[in-house]
Order: structure tokens, then C-alpha cells, then sequence
């Protein structure tokens, strides 16, 4: 009879509300005695016995476990068993105990009890832990309805049935069993079964109610069933998205999902560090997480990706995979904000922040974005120095590499101004003091000194941290820039008053303009003589200079 408090006409709505716990399992009631009389089974360390009137005549060998059972019985349910009796029997066995073995069988000694009890008329308790490796195990010996009417296979087929149609948690845990077993899940298409149900179920669910206040109303997130199948393997989790993308849910809600599994079964792991074994089960989660990602935009955020992003590098990805995803946070970079930027490392030797990772999508930005307006880059610099100022500068592990990098990865001309740029050179000379000379001018090698504001200016000439020629390139292009502007301000004013006096008094100042040069061609006539006199005297000492030192 089955033990359960639900109904199947309630599905699994019941599932993602608080309630007691169920325990729904099907138990199959003695209802014969067989061929032995009345029977019970006893266990004695690694050996099982049937408790009969009758010697036992079988010995079945499965892993390190002995099994003293009967032919009759087993024979009567297993096409597999009745052909290794009939096999042991023709290879000289009489009326002697045969023993045979089964190797491989699903769950091993332990289905192996459940099914000696089911032959034998015993009640067995089957359970949402149990029915897919029984079930499994069923196929593997045979047990079908042509060999005999309610057979296990039957029975286990049909509580699988019910399950995964009335119970959404436990047809998770039908499908967490399945992964102890190696192939025959799949061949028997249990695991593609659990999955449409779950499917099904999650993407009607979110067509129609949601966990109350659970349920962030804006950016779908921490929807109850994201938790639930967060404990699946990863092919498993991998072929769920398949099916609900085909059951056409909501690509955001599916990013989403995507995003809260990594969170929990890989990201989270990252700073533990693998061995080359985790590793390469780690490159295939990667691998598999990008290759599911929506295509849509804004179906994942741009933090997640650059998360993915570094545990695909740190896992040797394919390249191709990696590329693809430095396009698309490039194309997602415009709507970024710093906070997004943000991935921690988690060596010791390396900064904070992995700073490597934001170079390579401002770089991927940089490469195939340069025909985009000119405005567009000067926002992603903005964007680049506001993640120096405010993220990284502090950061006393980031090394003069890394933060010169970042500056690099832009074109020279992608920044309207450097007081940001600026700012966050300061901040990093602060946290930095004991970088020599020839590394704080290498910080600074970038800083223009016409792209900062007067108070930026101001405050770099009278900066100790800069390198003193960085100082003194600045105090004279500052100099040079005042004795431009007291020019240019002296010949504006000479020129607008020049302009004012003329409208007013023209025919004063057109009088007055020739006697001036009529006076200057005077003093020019005045100042020629004077220079030929000035030759004339020149010659003379000169011709006596000469006589002189030839008398000597």
C-alpha cells in the first residue's frame, strides 16, 4: 500500500510549501510462502540466510557478500539468474550446492537483499532512496512481466511513475540516486524522465505561482526551486536547462538559475583550490556552464560572467570558450557599473582583486569596439578609472604590473581628462611607499598634465609622492602656460581698446597715428647715422688695434 499524506491530483504544489515530512515509500506485503514454507532473512556479518525447512541449494556471490538462498525462488523471478543456474548446472553440477556469481549489478549487495526478499514473498519497503537502483537492478537480472506476472520491474515502474508525477522533491532525490550508478539510469531513460518531469513542473510553477515573499519580484531571483536542483550534477543540472529553454522559460529566470548553481557547486569552491583530478571535473562544469549560457541580453549579469570567466582560466578551458566570453562582457561593458567589476583572488601572493580579468574585456573592448564613437570609449574610461579609484588603488599586494595594465588597455586618447586617472595614481603611490623612482615614474608616465583640471594641478605640483621629474615637468609647463596667458590676455586688451578708441575718435586717432610714424621714421633716420657712425669708429680702433700689435 502506498504511505502517503498528498494526493496526485495536487501535484507538486504542496512541495514548495512548509510542511511535515512525508514518508512516502510502497511496501510489499508476504503474501506466499513459496516453494520453502515460511521464511525469514537473516544476516551474519558479509553472509545472508534464508531461515527455511529446506537446506539451501544456492549460493549467490555478489561484491564480498555470500547469499545461502534457493533455486527455486530466484530462478522463478530472473531470467538473468536462471540462466547462470542452467549455465552452472551443464558445467557439472548435480545435486551439489551451486554457487554462482553477479558482478556489476546496480546498488550491489544491497539491492540485491531487497530483491532476494521480493522472490521469497518478504516485505520490502521501497522508497524514493532505493526505487531507481532496484529498478535498475530489475532490468540488469531480468525480472519482466513476460517471465512472470508482477514481476519487479512492474512494481518498481510503477511507483517510479507516481513519484516523479506527484512529488517534486523526491524526484530530485530519484535523481541524485541515479548517480551512483554507473550507465543504466540513462540507457533506461530514468534520468531523461526525472529531468521533463522537473521540468515540467518548474516551468509551470513559474508561470503561475511563486514562492511569496521569497521571490525578488524585480530581478527573479532565489525562486524556491533554484535551491532544490542546485544539488544536482552537473550533467544532470545541464540537461534541466536544455529542457526548460525548450519548454520556453523566461531567459532571464534561466540565467538566473545558471548563476545560483555556480554559486553554489563552483565558484564558491574556487578559493579552496583542486587537485589535477577536481580539475579536470572542474574544466568540464566550465565548459558545460558557457555552452548552456542564454544567448539573450541580459540574461546573465555581467559579474557572473566575469566570475565564469576567471574559473574557465583557472581551469584551461577551451580558448574558443574563453574568447566568447570576453566578446560578450565586452559588448555588455557600456552598461557595467564598478561594482560589477569586482573578482577577488584568493592566493596570497596576488592582489585583492584579480585585475587580470577586467583587463582582458577592457582590451576585447578596445580591439573590436575602436569604430564605436568617440564618446562611447571616453564612458568605458570613465568606468576604467572610477574601478582604479574606488576598487583597486588601495590594494598594497597589486603589483605596479598589474595597475599600469589597466591604464594600458585603452587607447591614449580615451580619456577626456585625468583627474581620475590622477587621483587614483595618488592613491597608489600612497599605499605603495617604498616603490623606487624609476617605478613611480613608470606609475605616472601616462598623466598629461594638459588634461587635468587647475585643481588637480595644483595639488600634483605641491605632490611629494610624484617623482620630482614629474614635478618639475609641471612647474614649467605651468609656467609656460601663464606667460602664454598674460600675452594672450595683454594683446586682447590692446586689441579691444585699440577697436573701442577707433569706432569713437577716428579722425583724431588717424592724425594722430601718422604724426606717431612720421616721429618713428625720424627717430629710425636718427638712429641709422648713429650706427654708421658707431661702424665708422669701430674700423678705426680696429685698423689701430692692428697697427699696435704688429709695433710689439
Amino acid at each position: 500500500m502506498f504511505n502517503q499524506d498528498t494526493q496526485p491530483n495536487k501535484m507538486f504544489y504542496q512541495d514548495a510549501q512548509p510542511r511535515r515530512k512525508v514518508n512516502q515509500c510502497v511496501s510489499f506485503p508476504s503474501n506466499q510462502q513459496g516453494a520453502t514454507g515460511k521464511t525469514s532473512l537473516e544476516r551474519r556479518k558479509n553472509r545472508w540466510f534464508i531461515q527455511t525447512n529446506v537446506t539451501s541449494d544456492l549460493i549467490i556471490n555478489v561484491e564480498e557478500n555470500i547469499f545461502h538462498l534457493h533455486k527455486v525462488p530466484m530462478v522463478s523471478k530472473s531470467v538473468y539468474i536462471n540462466k547462470l543456474v542452467f549455465e552452472g548446472r551443464n558445467n557439472g553440477g548435480t545435486n551439489s550446492v551451486l554457487s554462482i556469481n553477479i558482478e556489476n549489478l546496480p546498488g550491489g549487495s544491497l539491492m540485491l537483499e531487497l530483491i532476494v526478499r521480493f522472490c521469497y514473498g518478504l516485505p520490502i519497503n521501497l522508497n524514493v532512496t532505493n526505487v531507481a537502483p532496484l529498478y535498475c537492478a530489475a532490468h540488469f537480472l531480468d525480472m519482466n512481466e513476460d517471465f512472470e506476472q508482477g514481476n519487479l520491474i512492474s512494481k518498481t515502474e510503477a511507483f517510479f511513475s507516481f513519484i516523479i508525477f506527484s512529488s517534486w522533491k523526491h524526484t530530485i532525490q530519484i535523481l541524485k540516486s541515479c548517480e551512483a550508478i554507473p550507465s543504466l539510469p540513462k540507457e533506461l531513460k530514468l534520468e531523461k524522465r526525472c529531468i521533463e518531469s522537473l521540468a515540467w513542473k518548474a516551468s509551470l510553477e513559474t508561470k503561475s505561482i511563486f514562492k511569496g515573499e521569497n521571490m525578488h519580484n524585480s530581478t527573479d531571483k532565489e525562486i524556491w526551486w533554484f535551491e532544490d536542483v542546485s544539488v544536482l550534477r552537473v550533467d544532470h543540472f545541464v540537461e534541466l536547462i536544455k529542457e526548460v529553454k525548450r519548454k520556453n522559460m523566461r531567459f532571464r529566470l534561466v540565467g538566473s538559475c545558471i548563476e545560483y548553481w555556480a554559486s553554489k557547486r563552483l565558484l564558491a569552491m574556487a578559493k579552496h583550490g583542486f587537485d589535477s583530478t577536481e580539475k579536470d571535473v572542474q574544466r568540464v562544469t566550465v565548459g558545460s556552464l558557457i555552452e548552456i549560457l542564454p544567448v539573450e541580453e541580459n540574461s546573465v549579469s555581467c559579474s557572473f560572467l566575469l566570475h565564469i570567466l576567471k574559473a574557465g582560466l583557472m581551469f584551461d578551458i577551451d580558448p574558443e570558450l574563453t574568447r566568447q566570453l570576453e566578446n560578450r562582457l565586452a559588448l555588455m561593458l557600456e552598461k557595467c557599473c564598478v561594482e560589477d567589476l569586482i573578482v577577488r583572488n584568493y592566493r596570497e601572493n596576488e592582489g585583492i582583486y584579480d585585475v587580470g580579468i577586467v583587463v582582458k574585456v577592457v582590451k576585447a573592448y578596445a580591439k573590436y569596439f575602436t569604430s564605436n564613437s568617440t564618446s562611447t570609449m571616453y564612458m568605458i574610461a570613465s568606468l576604467v578609472d572610477e574601478y582604479l579609484v574606488s576598487i583597486v588603488a588601495r590594494d598594497d599586494r597589486l603589483s605596479v604590473k598589474n595597475f599600469l595594465s589597466l591604464i594600458e588597455a585603452l587607447p591614449k586618447n580615451a580619456r577626456v581628462w585625468h583627474d581620475k586617472l590622477y587621483t587614483a595614481m595618488d592613491m597608489y603611490l600612497k599605499s605603495h611607499p617604498t616603490l623606487t623612482e624609476e617605478e613611480r615614474s613608470s606609475i605616472c608616465k601616462f598623466l598629461q598634465y594638459d588634461k587635468l583640471s587647475k585643481v588637480a594641478k595644483n595639488h600634483a605640483m605641491k605632490n611629494d609622492r610624484l617623482p620630482l621629474k614629474v614635478t618639475i615637468k609641471f612647474l614649467l609647463l605651468e609656467q609656460v602656460h601663464m606667460t602664454r596667458s598674460i600675452l594672450a590676455v595683454g594683446s586682447n586688451f590692446v586689441r579691444t581698446k585699440s577697436q573701442a578708441i577707433v569706432r569713437r575718435e577716428l579722425g583724431k586717432r588717424w592724425v594722430k597715428a601718422q604724426k606717431e610714424i612720421a616721429f618713428m621714421k625720424d627717430e629710425m633716420e636718427k638712429m641709422k647715422m648713429q650706427f654708421n657712425d658707431l661702424e665708422k669708429c669701430g674700423g678705426t680702433l680696429r685698423n689701430k688695434m692692428g697697427l699696435y700689435l704688429k709695433s710689439m
